[in-house]
């Protein structure tokens, strides 16, 4: 979890572009009728390691979207993107969601379902294998997903870590 406080960005200066994973329609009953809002989840990146996910809540759509859009740009974080891809291969859950993310060769493309692509393609990967195996729940997969990305780890700063070469880490 440390990485991931570490890893916060600001939106300051980031050509950050939006993409909308989700919108859900709610519906509150009262006394006086139905109530209906909006739920929005959206994801920003700008397509070079750089990305975060926000729900925004509203009476109209576009209002949603905005609030989306505002909450998942206090929510950046840094992913290393090596030659197009993931450094490693990462596992995590977030809920009843569980996502795996391996890297893949060049060429390859975003092999991965809705929620996932979304992030994923934000934060500027390429070529990458990813497989949802929990719970499709789009709001926990997004999550699961940046939590996933977040505790991704440079080559350099393992063979730091671990005082060792860079070919070491690469070579067992």
């Amino acid at each position: 979890m440390s990485n991931i406080i570490s890893n916060k960005m600001k939106a300051g200066d980031l050509d950050l572009k939006e993409k909308v994973v989700s919108i859900n329609r709610v519906v509150k009953t009262t006394k006086g009728g139905r109530a209906f809002s909006f739920s929005a989840l959206v994801v920003v990146g700008n397509g070079a390691g750089v990305v975060g996910h926000g729900l925004g809540k509203a009476k109209e759509v576009q209002e949603a979207i905005t609030k989306g859009i505002e909450d998942a740009k206090k929510n950046l974080i840094k992913v290393p993107v090596m030659h197009g891809t993931i450094p490693h291969e990462q596992f995590m859950k977030e809920g009843a969601a569980k996502v795996l993310i391996k890297p893949a060769a060049h060429g390859t493309g975003v092999i991965a379902g809705g929620s996932m692509r979304a992030v994923l393609e934000s934060a500027g990967i390429t070529d990458v294998l990813a497989k949802n195996l929990g719970s499709a729940n789009p709001a926990n997969v997004v999550k699961a997903t940046v939590k996933a990305l977040a505790t991704l780890r440079e080559p350099i700063a393992v063979s730091k870590a671990r005082n060792i070469s860079l070919k070491k880490v690469f070579n067992g």
